[in-house]
C-alpha cells in the first residue's frame, strides 16, 4: 500500500477528543496491481477445468455425433447423436459445478498463505498508517469479493455457507440460513439453527474515517438466533441462544444481546437495539400471549392443538351424524361462506388499484422506449460473436489454455460496447432535453420527467452488466463515462449511487448497501439536485443519502443514518442518525486508539477495556496508546 507525506503526531497523555494537534495523514491506495493478479489467479485456475471437460466433450462427442449428423431425423432415430444432446445439459452443470469448487480451492489456498503471514486478529488496525496488517485485511476482503459473487448471484446460492466454511473465512453451523445480503462474508461465527434475514449485517469491521481505524473484531451468534430482517449488528458483539431481533433492530460495536445459557426467549427491537417483554411484544406485532407461548414452544404447541382439534372434530361429526346426516354438508357450506366474506367478483378496477407514484414512478415509463435495448445488445452481442468466431477458428491445445481470458475478454467487449451505444443515445437524448436540476411534476407530460425516467433506464442496464461482471468494482469506470465526477481513489463498496449530478472528491469512501441519491419521488414530485462529497468524505453501511446534500471534507456519516433534502454536513465532523445529526469532532488520531466499550443490551452495562492496535513496530510511537503514553512519560 503506497504511502505519501510524513506529518508527527503528538502522544502526550492529556491528548483528548478536543486535541487541535494536526494528526498524522499517510494516504492509503489500493494496491491494484496485486489484486488483479490474485484475482486472475482465482478466475483462471476455477476456468481451466471446465474449459477442458466442455471443449473436450463438444468438439469429440457433441460436434462429431449432433451438429455433423447426416439428417435432422438421425438426430432423433439414432443413439449417438440423442445421447450427445441429452447428456449436453448435465455437461454444462457438471462445468458449473468443478467452476464453483475450483474458485473455492483457490480462494481458499491465498486465505491460508495471507493468514499466515498476518493472521486476522480481534483489534484496531488505523487507516492512517501503512501496516502489514492493514494490506493483509484489504487483500482478504478482496480475494472474498470474487467468490461471494458468484455464490449468492449464482444459481446455487444456498452454497454460499460451504463457501465461507471451506475457505475458513468464517463458521456457519448446520441448519443456518443466511438470506441475500452484501457483508456476512468473514470473521463471523454462527451457531446452529439460526436465521438471518434478508439485508442483515453481522458487521466485522468499521471504518471511522478516510485517515480513521478500522475496528475489526469477530461477531458471534449462538444456536437459535433469529433476524428478522434489515438489522444491523456491529464488530465485536455477541447474540446468545434463542435471541429474536425484529426488523430494524441493531446495534452497534461490541455489544452483547442475550444472556448466556439460552432458553432466555429475549426478543429486541429499535436503534440502538433495547429489549422488549411480551407486553410489549404483543403492542408491537401485535400477538397476544397465547401466540408467544406457541411460538416458544411450537412442537408442542402444534401437537396438543392437533390432538384437541381431533378430538374436537370426531365429536361434532358423531353429533351430526345421529342428529341429521343431511346437515354436514350443510356446514360444510356456512363454514366456506364464513371463511370467504368477500365476493371477489364484486371488486372493481378501483378496488384494486394502487398508486405507486411515491415509490416507483419510474415503471410507468413507456415500454416503448425500452426497444432502444435491441440495437444496442444487438451492436454489442455483434462484437463479441465477432471475437468468438475469430477465436475458435482454429482449434487445439492453445484454444483451450487459453478459454478463460477468451471468456474474459468477450463479457468485456459485451459490455463495453453496451456502454458505447448507451452514451450515444444518451448524447441524443441529451441534445433534445438538456438535464437540469429542481423539482418537477413526476408525471407523463412532464419532460423533464420523461427524460429524466429514459436516461436512468439507459445507464441503469449498462451499470447492471458491470456490476454482474467478473470484476464489479470497476463500475467506476461506468460512472466516470456518463458524467460523474469521480477518480479511482473513491471507492463504491457495494453501494448504489445515481448516474447523474454527483460529485465525489478524492478519497471518498461510501460503504455497504448505501444509496446516493441525486433524484428522488416524493408524492408527486420528482427532486433532481447535485450531491456533492468533498474530500476524505466516509458514508457508513446501509445509509441514504437524500438530494441535495453537500458532504463537507474529512465529514463522516456513521451506518443506517439518512440526510434530509438539501442538508449540509460541516467538515470534520461525525453525523449519525434518522435523520443525521452532528454527533462529535471527528478526531479520528487524536484519541486513545486501544480503549472499547463493550456493552450489554439486556442490563444496559458498560465496561471499558483494552485491545490490540496493530502498526508496523517502527511506527508504534505514532499512534495514541496507554503503551505510547508510557513512552512519552519515561522518555
Amino acid at each position: 500500500m503506497a504511502v505519501e507525506g510524513k506529518a508527527e503526531v503528538s502522544t502526550d497523555s492529556k491528548a483528548s477528543e478536543d486535541s487541535e494537534e494536526e494528526p498524522i495523514i499517510e494516504e492509503v491506495r489500493m494496491q491494484y496491481t496485486l489484486y488483479l493478479i490474485l484475482f486472475f489467479i482465482i478466475y483462471y485456475i476455477s476456468w481451466i477445468g471446465p474449459s477442458f471437460i466442455f471443449m473436450t466433450y463438444f468438439m469429440m462427442v457433441f460436434r462429431e455425433y449432433f451438429l455433423e449428423a447426416p439428417t435432422f431425423i438421425a438426430i432423433f432415430t439414432e443413439l449417438n447423436p440423442l445421447l450427445a444432446l441429452l447428456l449436453m445439459p448435465l455437461i454444462i452443470i457438471l462445468c458449473y459445478l468443478v467452476r464453483i469448487i475450483f474458485i473455492g480451492l483457490t480462494t481458499k489456498i491465498i486465505w491460508a498463505i495471507t493468514e499466515k503471514i498476518s493472521p486476522s486478529k480481534n483489534g484496531i488496525i488505523p487507516r492512517n498508517i501503512k501496516s502489514k496488517a492493514a494490506d493483509y485485511y484489504h487483500i482478504r476482503s478482496f480475494i472474498l469479493k470474487y467468490g461471494k459473487n458468484i455464490f449468492t448471484k449464482g444459481i446455487l446460492p444456498w452454497l454460499s455457507n460451504w463457501f465461507y466454511n471451506f475457505v475458513k473465512a468464517s463458521k456457519i453451523g448446520k441448519g443456518t440460513t443466511i438470506e441475500e445480503s452484501l457483508v456476512n462474508d468473514k470473521f463471523i461465527t454462527v451457531g446452529k439453527n439460526c436465521y438471518i434475514g434478508v439485508n442483515s449485517s453481522l458487521a466485522t469491521h468499521v471504518v471511522e474515517g478516510i485517515f480513521g481505524n478500522i475496528s475489526y473484531f469477530e461477531v458471534k451468534l449462538k444456536d437459535n438466533v433469529t433476524f428478522a430482517a434489515m438489522n444491523q449488528i456491529g464488530p465485536g458483539s455477541e447474540v446468545f441462544e434463542d435471541s429474536f431481533l425484529l426488523p430494524l433492530a441493531s446495534a452497534q460495536k461490541h455489544v452483547t444481546i442475550g444472556k448466556q445459557g439460552g432458553k432466555n426467549f429475549g426478543y429486541y427491537f429499535g436503534l440502538p437495539a433495547r429489549k422488549i417483554f411480551k407486553k410489549k411484544l404483543k403492542e408491537y406485532i401485535g400477538l397476544n400471549p397465547e401466540d408467544l407461548e406457541r411460538n416458544e414452544n411450537l412442537e408442542e404447541y402444534l401437537s396438543k392443538k392437533n390432538e384437541t382439534k381431533s378430538k374436537i372434530k370426531q365429536k361434532s361429526i358423531e353429533k351430526i351424524e345421529a342428529e341429521d346426516p343431511n346437515e354436514t354438508s350443510n356446514n360444510d357450506t356456512k363454514d366456506q361462506v364464513k371463511e370467504n366474506p368477500i365476493d371477489i367478483n364484486s371488486l372493481t378496477k378501483e378496488d384494486l388499484a394502487v398508486d405507486f407514484t411515491t415509490s416507483s414512478a419510474i415503471s410507468r415509463i413507456n415500454i416503448k422506449f425500452l426497444a432502444v435495448y435491441i440495437p444496442i445488445f444487438w451492436l454489442s452481442g455483434l462484437m463479441a460473436a465477432i471475437f468468438w468466431y475469430e477465436y475458435t477458428r482454429f482449434f487445439g491445445l492453445s484454444t483451450i489454455l487459453f478459454l478463460p481470458i477468451a471468456l474474459f475478454l468477450m463479457i468485456y467487449i459485451f459490455i463495453i460496447g453496451v456502454l458505447f451505444f448507451s452514451k450515444l443515445l444518451l448524447i441524443f437524448i441529451n441534445l433534445l432535453h438538456k438535464p437540469r436540476e429542481g423539482v418537477f411534476l413526476a408525471e407523463i407530460g412532464d419532460k423533464d420527467y420523461e427524460f429524466w425516467m429514459m436516461r436512468t433506464e439507459l445507464k441503469k442496464i449498462a451499470l447492471w452488466f458491470l456490476r454482474n461482471a467478473p470484476l464489479p468494482w470497476i463500475d467506476v469506470i461506468a460512472f466516470r463515462w456518463f458524467g460523474i465526477r469521480m477518480d479511482f481513489s473513491s471507492h463504491l463498496n457495494d453501494a448504489w449511487c445515481d448516474a447523474e449530478f454527483v460529485d465525489f472528491g478524492r478519497n471518498v469512501l461510501i460503504g455497504q448497501g448505501a444509496t446516493v441519491m441525486s433524484s428522488m419521488i416524493i408524492g408527486k414530485y420528482l427532486i433532481i439536485k447535485r450531491v456533492i462529497f468533498e474530500d476524505y468524505v466516509l458514508v457508513g453501511g446501509q445509509t441514504t443519502i437524500a438530494p441535495g446534500t453537500i458532504m463537507r471534507h474529512d465529514g463522516f456519516i456513521g451506518a443506517i443514518s439518512t440526510t434530509t433534502y438539501n442538508q449540509v454536513l460541516e467538515p470534520n465532523w461525525i453525523y449519525f442518525g434518522i435523520p443525521a445529526i452532528k454527533l462529535k469532532k471527528n478526531k479520528y488520531a487524536a484519541i486513545r486508539r486501544d480503549i472499547i466499550t463493550k456493552r450489554s443490551v439486556d442490563d444496559e452495562t458498560k465496561i471499558e477495556e483494552t485491545t490490540d492496535v496493530y502498526v508496523d513496530d517502527d511506527k508504534k510511537q505514532l499512534i495514541n496508546t496507554e503503551e505510547s503514553e508510557d513512552n512519552h512519560v519515561n522518555s
